[in-house]
Order: C-alpha cells, then sequence, then structure tokens
C-alpha cells in the first residue's frame, strides 16, 4: 500500500480483512499504521527503491494510493520492474493532472459536464467572468490536494482567486493555467469505479462534504467527511453513470492509446438532468473510501489485482448491507495555516466501541497522546443499519473524545435519509464495460 494518509490507512485496513491477503505492507505508512502494520521507509515518489523492495519482499500488488506518485509515473516504473501495480498509467493519469485534459475526454465521447475555458493569464481570465454567470467556479488546472478551487458569487473573491493562481503563485506550477467554469447545481455525489481499462465495477455510491464548516460555508477542503451509500438513489444513479459516463470514458481512453486501469472516482453533480461530472480522479477518494470499503463485501484484493492484470474479476466483491459515515477530526486551522494544534483524546478507548472504527490520517504521538498537528488528522468511522444510525453512532463516539487545537463538522450526513432523484433515460448497459 503506497501512501501516508488516511485512505491508505482505510484501504489497509480492509485489505488485512481479505483472505485472499498474506500481508499488508504500507510504505511508508505512518505513526498509527506503523502500530499493526510493517512500515517501509520509502518515500511515495522514490520509485527505485519501491520496486527494489517490492522485488524483496515478494510482493504481488502494489496498490497506490496518492494522486501525486501516479500522476508522475509510478505504476510506469514498477511494470517496467515487473511489479503488478493497481493504478492508471502516468498518461492516463492526465485525467487528474490536469483538468482541461479531462475536459477535453469528456468532449470527446459526449460525456456530460459543465461548459469551460481554459486561461494562462490574468487578463483574459478576468475577461472571461463576464461569459460566466455567478456564482463562478474556478480551478487551478494541475493537483491541488483539494483545495485549487474557488467557488464565489462575489466578482472581487474571484478576480483575488485568479491573481494568487495565475500571478501569486498559490498552487505553484499546478495553478498557472485556471479553468472558469460553468456553475452546477444539484445535490453532490461520488461514484467509484474499478476499471481494467475496458470494463468496470461500481462500488456504492457516497456523498462527501468538501466545505470546511457546518451548513456547506467556508473553503473548500479535501474533505470534511462522507457517508454512503446515497439512499434511494442508488439504482437509477449506477444504471446512469455507468451507461453515460464510465463506460464512454473507457472507450476514449483507449481510442486515444492509454487504456485506464485502476479506480476512476467520478465527482458528480446530480440534477434532473441526470449526474454530470464536476470532476475525476484517478484514485481512492478521502474521505470517501472510509466509507465505501465497509460497504464492500467479498474479496476486493482479487477485484483490485485482477483489474490491474486487465482481467477485470466483476464477481470477486459484492454489497454489504447497511450504511457508513465517517466524520473528519482536523486541525482547528484547516485548510488554512495551522494554528498550533493539539491532542485529540480519547481516540484509543472509541477505536473499541463496537460499530466505530478510527482511521488515521495525520496525527503524530507525543507525550502519551494522539495530536492534530496539521490538515485532516483523524476519521471517527461509524457502521450501521441505516445512514441515521451510523450517524448517531459516529457523533456519539466524537462526542466521547476531548483536547484542544481540533475541530470537525457536526452536520455530516444530516437528511441524509431524503431520497435524491436521478433523471435517467439511458438504458442500462449489457454488461459493465
Amino acid at each position: 500500500m503506497l501512501g501516508s494518509g488516511g485512505r491508505e490507512h482505510a484501504l489497509a485496513l480492509r485489505l488485512r480483512e481479505d483472505p485472499a491477503v498474506g500481508e499488508v505492507i504500507l510504505a511508508p505508512g505512518h505513526a498509527a499504521a506503523a502500530r499493526s502494520f510493517r512500515c517501509l521507509a520509502i518515500a511515495e515518489r522514490d520509485f527505485g527503491r519501491l520496486a527494489d523492495a517490492c522485488g524483496a519482499e515478494r510482493v504481488d500488488l502494489v496498490v497506490v494510493g496518492p494522486e501525486a506518485p501516479l500522476a508522475e509515473g509510478v505504476v510506469d516504473a514498477l511494470e517496467a520492474a515487473g511489479v503488478r501495480a493497481f493504478g492508471p498509467t502516468r498518461e492516463a493519469a492526465r485525467l487528474e493532472s490536469s483538468k482541461w485534459f479531462a475536459k477535453q475526454v469528456m468532449s470527446g465521447c459526449g460525456i456530460p459536464t459543465a461548459r469551460a475555458e481554459r486561461h494562462e493569464s490574468l487578463a483574459s481570465a478576468r475577461g472571461a467572468l463576464a461569459r460566466f454567470a455567478p456564482p463562478w467556479v474556478i480551478k487551478a488546472d494541475g493537483l491541488a490536494a483539494g483545495k485549487g478551487v474557488c467557488v464565489t458569487p462575489d466578482p472581487g473573491d474571484a478576480a483575488a482567486f485568479l491573481a494568487d493562481c495565475l500571478e501569486g503563485g498559490r498552487f505553484g506550477e499546478s495553478g498557472r493555467a485556471v479553468l472558469i467554469e460553468e456553475f452546477l447545481g444539484g445535490e453532490e455525489a461520488s461514484v467509484m469505479a474499478v476499471c481494467d481499462g475496458s470494463r468496470h465495477v461500481l462500488l456504492a455510491p457516497a456523498r462527501d462534504y468538501k466545505r470546511a464548516r457546518d451548513g456547506d460555508e467556508g473553503p473548500n477542503t479535501g474533505g470534511m467527511g462522507a457517508f454512503a451509500p446515497l439512499v434511494r438513489a442508488s439504482e437509477g444513479l449506477e444504471r446512469a453513470v455507468s451507461a453515460r459516463i464510465v463506460t464512454p470514458l473507457l472507450e476514449e481512453m483507449a481510442r486515444r492509446g492509454a487504456p485506464f486501469r485502476g479506480l476512476l472516482y467520478c465527482g458528480l453533480m446530480l440534477g434532473e438532468g441526470g449526474p454530470r461530472v464536476v470532476e475525476f480522479n484517478v484514485r481512492f477518494g478521502d474521505p470517501e473510501t472510509q466509507v465505501v470499503l465497509p460497504l464492500t463485501g467479498g474479496s476486493p484484493a482479487m477485484l483490485l489485482a485482477s483489474a490491474a492484470a486487465g482481467a477485470l474479476d466483476e464477481s470477486a466483491v459484492s454489497r454489504a448491507a447497511g450504511a457508513a459515515v465517517a466524520v473528519a477530526l482536523v486541525e482547528r486551522g484547516y485548510p488554512g495555516p495551522a494554528e498550533g494544534g493539539g491532542p485529540i483524546r480519547g481516540l484509543e478507548e472509541v477505536e473499541g466501541v463496537e460499530g466505530i472504527q478510527v482511521v488515521h490520517a495525520a496525527t503524530k504521538w507525543e507525550s502519551g497522546e494522539w495530536h492534530a498537528r496539521t490538515g485532516r488528522a483523524a476519521y471517527v468511522v461509524a457502521r450501521g443499519g441505516s445512514v441515521a444510525d451510523a450517524r448517531a453512532l459516529a457523533y456519539r463516539a466524537v462526542d466521547r473524545l476531548a483536547g484542544e487545537g481540533w475541530r470537525c463538522r457536526r452536520d455530516i450526513a444530516a437528511g441524509a435519509e431524503e431520497a435524491v432523484k436521478v433523471a435517467s433515460d439511458a438504458p442500462a448497459p449489457a454488461r459493465k464495460g
């Protein structure tokens, strides 16, 4: 398992339960993971050492967690060394590393998405604002750890964000070009597809919460929590996503000579016209992974291995009953500059509660207790018979925690039991992919 965050810890915990797996090794992992897994001190981008370690450890499969190594070609490097890896090649990973490339691919195969323009100069970008109605959606073209998006009805804020990207260097090379997009209204959803280049299997649809504060207020973050599944929406939503989005995408990428093998994360907006793509990621979502994996029965390891081999075993996994809710515990200044953080007391006690799992991301062990020092420190994940049950259990667990310097949203999965209507006039495909 390549990576060191919450997504990777959640994947490692689920894969360890898989009877097909002998051992899960993390590289580099983190302090909390090292308490129950072997962790190798290998940086995510040190492809040479990683390949050597896989050979020495006789690793059968590398699952790549973060986007940056994928964008830099870790799968290409591992496969060249004879190591099988689950994830897209560098060329296919451009679906996430360049939002404009993703728009071009979607345009080429008719995937529904928002109208957009790409700009590299501040003057042209400011001029383009008049061609889009507020609220304006502005995105750094490259990777920005989930923070390179501004959605605002204020023209001053829009102009300032453009200046920060194009002249202020806020996101480095990733922000040297920006996209200005049409705003899409509706309800957000996340659907992840395991792909082998031509076929795919959809995992349970989820919903994450990107805004920093309750009521979807505050700046965008990497994710403050999530729940799965989407209540009473799954069947129609999945038919539409499979037929209108994933299948055309796989066909288009194959036509371009870059077959997509790996995890295709479809960030969607649901409206009366059906799902439209807000963004593609090319790896497991964070925090969606934390709530989708508990609902994935069977052998996820065999599913990922078969996809990496180009021979997807659609029967390897099944859908588990119930629901899951994850609440992120973050350093109080997140997503802005850290404010010093502090201890999160009670995490180990909470983990002993039936139905609760604690997933660590950026916690630090100091003076005999876990601390939130930066970003998203940990997640409290609850499993229940329904979303409402899981939500109640999650917040009962959060209420048992103490300490200073961390916070969480208190409205994750609130109202999630309400129906989501997804229009779909597209026929279900005869086979997935």
